[in-house]
């Protein structure tokens, strides 16, 4: 099992860039960033752009992974974010992980001047966007005609430095978002139960992604891949359950998924007066401590 963590943009970078830093001494295995626009309780506070905050985050670091958690198409286009990722993978020396889903009705779904778009025509345009996406990080050149997303020509050389691509990881729950991650992903991400944690008493949680994961294998089954080969990332945050209370607060948490089936653990990087409000001096314990309890 490996333990990462989520790096909110919310600090001007000559303060932001100490985190990123800490969390390579601390061992983490990634850092992510929100890719958003603004985000619920921060939308009137400090937000930066997720893209060139990772890229930054490349240059300060030398052997921490990096990625987002997760790019949607509420703002973004699968040939300018293929032009954007190849330059970070490059940039970063082939350390990042794009995570991926298929976007919600927040700030993000509007802020263009569009009307939000229904569950289906998010699923329809996620439908797209990841399959081209895919093709334009392993092409030279890609045309592809499409209800929502097109390229014409689109040129991406010299390509990633991972192969065959930057790895995607796929958020989804849904059933044609669990297709994507098994035809697509590397990876597959959940949050828990989509209903939020007011929904979903602490003692259910575990059981709420145990059959996200069966729904999951099912879909690998259908395309005749191992789910297996798929590795599958807890979001923390989400839920009801305060794994960051204290280290051992953790290991059982932790201990928990690792049954269930989770092989990766993304833990919220402490923010003073937010949501993510949490002791710095027990976070830095656990990223340094926490696995290694589990035995």
């Amino acid at each position: 099992m490996r333990l990462s963590t989520v790096i909110l943009p919310v600090h001007r970078w000559s303060e932001g860039q100490k985190t990123w830093r800490r969390a390579e001494e601390l061992g983490f295995h990634t850092a992510y960033t929100y890719d958003h626009l603004s985000w619920r309780s921060f939308q009137d506070e400090p937000w930066f752009g997720s893209l060139p905050t990772l890229t930054a985050a490349a240059c300060a670091t030398e052997r921490l992974r990096l990625g987002t958690l997760v790019t949607s198409p509420n703002f973004r286009h699968p040939v300018t974010l293929a032009k954007e990722l190849i330059t970070l993978d490059d940039v970063s020396g082939g350390r990042v992980t794009l995570g991926i889903g298929a976007g919600g009705t927040g700030f993000d779904a509007t802020a263009l001047g569009q009307e939000a778009w229904s569950p289906k025509e998010r699923a329809d345009r996620f439908g797209e966007f990841v399959p081209l996406l895919d093709e334009l990080l392993t092409n030279d050149a890609t045309t592809r005609e499409g209800t929502y997303y097109s390229a014409v020509e689109a040129r991406n050389i010299p390509g990633c430095v991972q192969t065959p691509r930057v790895p995607f990881y796929v958020a989804a729950a849904g059933p044609r978002g669990m297709r994507l991650a098994a035809e697509h992903g590397q990876g597959w991400v959940t949050y828990g139960d989509p209903k939020g944690p007011a929904d979903v008493p602490v003692a259910e949680a575990p059981g709420v992604v145990a059959a996200q994961i069966g729904k999951l294998t099912a879909a690998c089954e259908a395309v005749g891949r191992d789910a297996g080969t798929l590795e599958k990332v807890l979001l923390q945050g989400s839920t009801a359950e305060k794994p960051l209370q204290s280290v051992d607060a953790f290991v059982d948490w932790a201990g928990t998924y690792r049954e269930v089936g989770i092989t990766e653990l993304v833990i919220h990087w402490p923010i003073p007066d937010s949501i993510f409000e949490n002791d710095l001096t027990v976070f830095e314990r656990i990223a340094t401590e926490g696995l290694a309890q589990l035995g």
